[in-house]
């Protein structure tokens, strides 16, 4: 870590998953002393359900850096522990724990936290997964003064990101997850100084990402074959978008939209949506409420993801109907 100079800051840094990874590396790199991390409290996790420390866990632990696990921060206890930090600054990113508003007051500057939408669009808990599934064509980082609101509070700074149209939400996380620590790096010194200030929200074209059910991810195949792709590519890497195939979970990873001039294009619109209606090495050709989507890796109970070509090598699927488990 590198040493604190004379006009260094007290931070604090609140996070939970791999995302705030990035985030929190730029920190240490900064200059500033991160006095501490606040991260969820270990958790069972996976098949076998053994316990795991958080990504930023992790990572604060083989720094040497305190890390702080309060199942909540509603109690006077863990504010008081806070307030005996005397932080300047407590940086959030996908914490997971609500801050109550006598947290926010604690440090010298605020809370600040980075979202990975442009805001006001995308508040909430799923800002990555909604951008894909509503098709929008660019996202982003927002650098936002905490306020008591969720993802409410006046705004920073912005970075604009352009989202791939074969992007996925693991893909576009990555991404986002740089460009947050790249946005903070920028910002920070400016912030602490007084150099930027933030500019409220206008409540026009805001927008809510509520939580994620594994239910959001059952592909409806009277949608249309665009609304399907961005379905398949939002939900991977969780909680993969699924189909019942013979009696059968079949979980979806990958597709891709034919061209028009794809002889997929001219089969009979009358075909029941969800129906196979072509497969070969391309993949697995499937009527849609409009279009034709194609299959590219699928995953059967029980077995490895594997490209539609080799799944094929074991199953005849033509003319079959996918449908809702």
């Amino acid at each position: 870590m590198p040493a604190s100079s004379p006009e260094s800051k007290r931070i604090i840094f609140a996070g939970s998953p791999e995302f705030a990874v990035p985030a929190l590396q730029a920190l240490v790199d900064s200059g500033h002393r991160l006095i501490a991390v606040l991260t969820q409290p270990d958790r069972p996790a996976g098949r076998g359900r053994k316990i795991r420390v958080s990504p930023v866990k992790a990572h604060a632990m083989n720094l040497g850096i305190d890390v702080l696990q309060p199942a909540s921060l509603s109690g006077g206890d863990e504010q008081q522990q806070l307030r005996s930090l005397q932080p300047d600054l407590m940086v959030v990113v996908a914490y997971g724990l609500l801050l109550p508003g006598n947290i926010l007051d604690i440090p010298a500057a605020g809370c600040i936290n980075l979202h990975a939408s442009l805001l006001p669009r995308w508040r909430g808990a799923a800002p990555i997964q909604s951008a894909i599934l509503n098709g929008d064509q660019t996202t982003g980082i927002s650098l936002m003064k905490m306020d008591e609101g969720l993802d409410t509070g006046p705004v920073f700074s912005k970075k604009v990101m352009t989202i791939d149209p074969e992007e996925t939400a693991g893909e576009l996380h990555d991404r986002l997850a740089q460009l947050g620590a790249d946005l903070l790096t920028e910002s920070l010194d400016d912030l602490l100084d007084g150099q930027i200030s933030p500019v409220p929200q206008s409540e026009k074209g805001a927008s809510y990402a509520g939580r994620i059910n594994k239910s959001d991810a059952l592909i409806d195949w009277q949608q249309t074959a665009q609304c399907i792709h961005n379905q398949i590519r939002a939900y991977n890497p969780w909680p993969v978008a699924h189909t019942l195939l013979e009696g059968e979970i079949m979980r979806c990873w990958a597709s891709a939209l034919p061209s028009p001039d794809d002889n997929a294009m001219n089969k009979d619109p009358g075909i029941e949506p969800g129906t196979v209606i072509s497969t070969g090495p391309e993949g697995i050709d499937v009527q849609a409420g409009v279009g034709i989507i194609r299959l590219l890796s699928v995953q059967m109970p029980g077995r490895k993801k594997m490209t539609a070509a080799n799944f094929l090598n074991g199953h005849n699927v033509l003319n079959v109907k996918l449908s809702l488990p």
